[in-house]
């Protein structure tokens, strides 16, 4: 057999009697010693696969050096002290310091082979368990992370389908939630809703699917009908993501619908000030600013100066005061670095 047993006991004879019992057993790769402070140092450099360890010895009993194998080497290996003390209270001592079994003295050779087998065997069936734990731990982590990716994925892609008829690279999603998350992190938005609000604030156009072409991609002005028509987008959107168990959807539900309300409430649906979520509010504002940035069927992009005036001339009226104040702040530092 190729599994190493190391036999700790002050009496050389008791040593040399094991010995011959495990060599008839087809233990071959046995090592002894008397002394038990050495026992340690070979406990580390052996690893052996289950420790045979005399109970009472000078200098080091049985149920220190099982302590020491428990403790400071953190080992799982099998003990099975060795004793002529049929005490309970020697037992318990050894139960507490971490044995897994005893043999009594004198010896009976088929109980101390069939014991060592047992043991040897449920400690090699338990650590092919732990392994296979570790191993099937890994795999699900694994595949969570492809799913988690997958879904991210999914939904950039929904993201760019919402933007596509209006901006073919559906750079501007993408821009929204960028700028989306560097407003939260301004504001001091808890750090777990800040990367859950950059992936789902580019959903917040996804109702804009519903919207005809004729009105969308109008060149001219709309009439107060084709306006009517467009301001559905955020209730379709928000029909799109409802009642789903995912909480970046949730909020991704927030945003579409609540990414055109106003501070003074003469939004879309009429919420005034903080009865609009946060994420609608810091979205209404990105979301301007990069519109008013960009090219539109209807109108050429602005300079950011003239947009970053317009934010400001909506304070407190389109927008939140305190998230324009954000982004400005933002904006100033980023111009800053870049000169």
């Amino acid at each position: 057999m190729s599994d190493r047993i190391l036999m700790v006991d002050d009496d050389a004879d008791n040593l040399a009697l094991l010995a011959v019992m495990l060599e008839d057993a087809g233990y071959r790769d046995v090592i002894a010693t008397t002394d038990p402070l050495r026992a340690v140092d070979l406990f580390r450099s052996k690893h052996p696969d289950l420790l045979l360890v005399d109970l009472h010895m000078p200098g080091l009993d049985g149920c220190e050096l099982t302590r020491r194998v428990r403790g400071e080497l953190g080992a799982r290996t099998p003990v099975i002290v060795l004793t002529a003390d049929h005490s309970p209270t020697a037992k318990k001592a050894a139960l507490e310091a971490g044995a897994s079994d005893f043999l009594t003295k004198p010896f009976d050779p088929s109980e101390v082979t069939l014991r060592i087998h047992n043991l040897i065997e449920v400690a090699r069936l338990n650590s092919e368990l732990t392994r296979r734990n570790v191993a099937l731990d890994d795999q699900v982590k694994r595949r969570t992370r492809a799913l988690e990716q997958a879904r991210v994925e999914v939904l950039d892609r929904l993201a760019v389908a919402a933007e596509y008829r209006d901006d073919e690279t559906g750079q501007h999603a993408q821009r929204v939630g960028r700028l989306a998350e560097l407003v939260a992190r301004q504001c001091g938005l808890a750090g777990r809703h800040i990367e859950r609000l950059r992936r789902a604030a580019p959903l917040h156009d996804l109702g804009k699917i519903g919207i005809p072409d004729r009105i969308l991609l109008k060149p001219g002005p709309l009439t107060r009908a084709e306006f009517e028509t467009v301001k559905t987008h955020t209730s379709i959107g928000a029909r799109i993501l409802a009642h789903s168990r995912v909480g970046l959807l949730r909020m991704a539900e927030q945003i579409a619908r609540t990414h055109h309300e106003r501070w003074d409430g003469a939004g879309y649906h009429g919420l005034k000030g903080d009865e609009t979520p946060v994420v609608g509010r810091i979205v209404a504002v990105v979301d301007a600013f990069d519109a008013m940035t960009s090219d539109r069927p209807y109108r050429p992009a602005r300079s950011k100066d003239e947009a970053l005036n317009e934010l400001m001339d909506g304070r407190g009226s389109q927008f939140d005061p305190v998230l324009v104040d954000a982004f400005l702040a933002f904006h100033s530092t980023s111009r800053q670095a870049d000169e």
